[in-house]
């Protein structure tokens, strides 16, 4: 998978990862879902609807920005 945009927390770092033309939250190496697009992997992990994270950590507490622009874009190639 191509890391396309990552966000720090307390916790780690999530990403945004695309893989054959769909897009994953991903922690800890582990993909929280598959979606259409980034924007609607980054909804649902900031809505917390997304498989859940290891030691119940709540997402909605963590302040991961609703807004692409706010995350660190990745170079890929």
């Amino acid at each position: 998978m191509k890391k396309l945009y990552a966000y720090k927390t307390k916790v780690g770092v999530f990403y945004i990862m695309e893989r054959e033309g769909r897009f994953h939250p991903v922690f800890q190496e582990q993909s929280l879902g598959i979606y259409l697009t980034p924007q609607q992997a980054v909804d649902d992990l900031v809505g917390g609807r997304t498989i859940s994270l290891p030691g119940g950590i709540d997402i909605t507490t963590l302040g991961i920005p609703p807004d692409l622009g706010d995350w660190e874009r990745r170079v890929t190639s």
